[in-house]
């Protein structure tokens, strides 16, 4: 079984930075590409960003682009976001996923099978 624990949300003005971080424990070796999703009250689960943790490969959505940045550190079997510029559009739960051994960078929340429980970022105007 695989478990993912983040941690790094709060209550940050616009403009103002936050790094979250997504810690992984059991079956590590099976996870491969690892992501971040978020999801605003009434919609639906956002892609983020998402790293694969052997080649480093990496993917944004496009309205984090430029601002956020995602990394691993193997050692530690934690993934990091790092969040720049933030605006209010970026509130909402933070999420931490772990695909199964696949090429490229998976995009859809349906195509990520370990989960989470999730870190509320708010982004205050």
């Amino acid at each position: 079984q695989v478990q993912l624990v983040e941690s790094g949300g709060a209550l940050v003005q616009a403009g103002g930075s936050l790094r979250l971080s997504c810690a992984v424990s059991g079956r590590t070796f099976s996870i491969f590409p690892m992501g971040w999703f978020r999801q605003a009250p009434g919609k639906e689960r956002q892609f983020v960003a998402a790293i694969h943790w052997s080649d480093g490969t990496i993917g944004y959505g496009d309205s984090v682009k430029g601002r956020f940045t995602i990394s691993r550190d193997n050692a530690k079997n934690t993934v990091y976001l790092q969040m720049n510029s933030l605006t209010p559009e970026d509130t909402g739960v933070y999420y931490c996923a772990g695909s199964v051994p696949r090429v490229g960078i998976p995009r859809l929340a349906r195509e990520y099978a370990y989960w989470g429980q999730g870190t509320q970022v708010t982004v205050s105007s």
